[in-house]
C-alpha cells in the first residue's frame, strides 16, 4: 500500500491549464483499481492518493503519467506502508 504526495512547486499556476487531463488521470488510476482515495493536501498544498495492488516500480511509471507531474506543476513523493494491523473494513487489501 502506498501514500502518495502531489506538492505543488513553483509552476502551481498552470494547474488549471492542465486539470482535465490531471482528472483524467486520476479516474484511470480508479479505473485499474490502483486509487482507493485521492483528495486535496489542506491548505492548498498540492493532493493526496492512497493506492494499492501494484508494485512501486509500476506506481511510478503511473506517476510519471501525471500531467501534472510531466509538468512539473507537483512533485511526487511515493510512501510505501506494510500493513500489519488494520480493521476489518479494509481486509480487501490483505
Amino acid at each position: 500500500m502506498f501514500i502518495i504526495f502531489l506538492r505543488f512547486s513553483d509552476n502551481k499556476p498552470k494547474a488549471s491549464e492542465f486539470m482535465p487531463q490531471h482528472n483524467q488521470w486520476i479516474q484511470n488510476g480508479f479505473d485499474k483499481g490502483i486509487f482507493l482515495l485521492v483528495g486535496s493536501l489542506q491548505d492548498s498544498m498540492g493532493g493526496g492518493i492512497i493506492a494499492h495492488n501494484i508494485s512501486r516500480d509500476e506506481l511510478q511509471q503511473e506517476i510519471n503519467n501525471d500531467p501534472f507531474v510531466k509538468e512539473n506543476i507537483v512533485t511526487a513523493e511515493i510512501i510505501e506502508i506494510s500493513p500489519a494491523k488494520f480493521d476489518e473494513r479494509l481486509g480487501f487489501i490483505n
